[in-house]
């Protein structure tokens, strides 16, 4: 299976700049190798992401949906409105959204079932904070965000379903979970998922690593066979250093 190698933009890049940047990465597509690679630009430049990319190896997502499929809901984007754009997947639980939203689970349940009602891949983060770390309640905080979530979908979901482990104190901190640290969360969450969705489901599940992910830290992640991939912030706005990282995947 591919490596994916997501690079999530946040709210940075105008409409120009950020086709600048995609066009940059999309160009050089022959380097790709064994990697599948999905952008996460603001919603507003998945349109013509989708016009000026078309049939190049690079799909588009976007980094949130609402958790309702339509209404008098003004400033909300639904997950069919972000299929209609030619996006193929969704960001959901990002920390971000859990810290600075007050994003839980019951809204992400509902937001997670409307995107796979649209036919969107999602891509479901979870991890610990600093906090839990330090008070050895790290896999506890795991397996609840998880479980919560999890507890209602069925096998078939699960293959549309992306795990991405993103430590909380390793994002945007210039800190990264050592190789030992991210392969002991990879493997506690899959075995939640081979515990509730069966060995074969769970072994196929691909989960991410996401926290400060460099090109001088991509390689070594992406050796192990337990991550399946990487989801880069800051270091995704660079082409150069983003092209180093899907290359990375081998």
């Amino acid at each position: 299976m591919k490596k994916l190698i997501a690079g999530n933009h946040k709210m940075f890049t105008g409409v120009k700049e950020g086709l600048a940047l995609a066009s940059e990465i999309a160009r050089n597509a022959a380097d790709f190798g064994n990697a599948q690679v999905v952008l996460f630009p603001p919603f507003t430049h998945l349109c013509v992401f989708h016009e000026q990319l078309q049939g190049l190896p690079l799909e588009t997502g976007a980094q949130n949906c609402s958790d309702m499929p339509e209404g008098a809901f003004t400033g909300e984007v639904s997950a069919g409105m972000i299929k209609s754009t030619g996006a193929t997947h969704v960001l959901l639980g990002h920390s971000e959204r859990r810290t600075l939203f007050g994003e839980g689970h019951e809204l992400l349940c509902r937001k997670i079932n409307q995107a796979l009602d649209a036919g969107l891949q999602v891509v479901y983060c979870f991890g610990e904070n600093l906090q839990d770390m330090e008070e050895g309640h790290r896999f506890s905080k795991i397996e609840e965000q998880l479980q919560a979530v999890f507890e209602s979908f069925s096998q078939d979901e699960l293959d549309h379903l992306v795990l991405a482990y993103e430590p909380v104190w390793a994002i945007g901190t210039g800190k990264t979970a050592s190789l030992h640290e991210a392969e002991e969360a990879h493997a506690f969450a899959r075995e939640l998922m081979r515990n509730k969705y069966g060995t074969d489901a769970g072994n196929e599940l691909r989960i991410l690593y996401g926290g400060s992910v460099k090109a001088t830290n991509a390689r070594e992640l992406l050796s192990s066979s337990e991550i399946g991939g990487v989801l880069v912030g800051g270091a995704s706005l660079d082409a150069a250093e983003f092209l180093q990282i899907i290359q990375a995947a081998g």
